[in-house]
């Protein structure tokens, strides 16, 4: 009943809601349309920003934090980019190029732009509507301005419940999945690939969570540089 369930979403998200008739059939799904009409819409809002403002968004990355408990803008910026880069990267590019050529590297470029509004749009709204707790510290997001802005607490309980899901499913479980197959392909630790791998990312995982938001920062700032690294170099090798 779940897979009959996350296949008729699938299905209706990600499934062609129309053909366009080029090179055999170029299948478009809804959220293709929502995902680029919001992208352009907020593009064209904001004067195209992402292009405009690049020079700002280089010096904002390289200020200092504000105040001694604070995260400055590239330990921010390292922790969103840890939530990004990841297999996904590069199967999906690796995937794309396939299917549609050296061509699909452009459109990619210009998804790129695109959602970079609408990023922006989701962090203003999301600093707008944050909240103070009683330590002085922030916290917010979509649910909160959900709630707040369009006033649809439910809207907000979905998404969240959606959001944990996600990173708990579709991220953390799949990642730690394909990491244990990786090392169980290769015979390590004979029938307890899956047990040993899962204790170390479990311990691991536990190290950097539970001390708080700085040792996160700490351990991003330091291997978020190191995979862009090896990214970059395995993309050069690749092409």
């Amino acid at each position: 009943m779940l897979i009959n369930l996350i296949e008729s979403v699938y299905r209706l998200l990600w499934g062609d809601l129309f053909t366009i008739p080029l090179g055999g059939g170029i299948g478009i799904s809804f959220m293709v349309v929502l995902l680029f009409t919001a992208g352009i819409w907020f593009t064209c809002r904001t004067r195209l920003l992402p292009v405009r403002l690049f020079r700002d968004m280089i010096a904002a990355v390289c200020e200092k934090k504000q105040g001694r408990d604070g995260l400055s803008s590239f330990q921010t910026l390292v922790i969103s980019t840890a939530t990004r880069v990841g297999m996904g990267n590069l199967v999906g590019v690796v995937a794309a190029v396939s299917a549609g050529g050296a061509g699909a590297v452009f459109w990619m470029w210009i998804t790129a732009i695109l959602g970079g509004a609408s990023a922006f749009i989701e962090s203003t709204l999301a600093q707008i509507y944050k909240k103070r707790d009683g330590d002085g510290s922030s916290y917010g997001g979509p649910s909160y301005y959900m709630e707040d802005a369009l006033h649809q607490r439910w809207l907000g309980v979905v998404f969240a419940v959606i959001i944990i899901l996600t990173y708990a499913v579709g991220y953390n479980m799949l990642a730690s999945y394909n990491l244990q197959s990786a090392f169980a392909g290769f015979s390590f630790y004979g029938d307890h690939t899956a047990f040993v791998i899962g204790l170390i990312l479990a311990i691991l995982f536990a190290i950097c969570v539970l001390g708080g938001a700085h040792r996160l920062t700490k351990v991003t700032g330091a291997l978020v540089p190191i995979m862009g690294v090896f990214y970059v170099i395995i993309a050069i090798v690749v092409v």
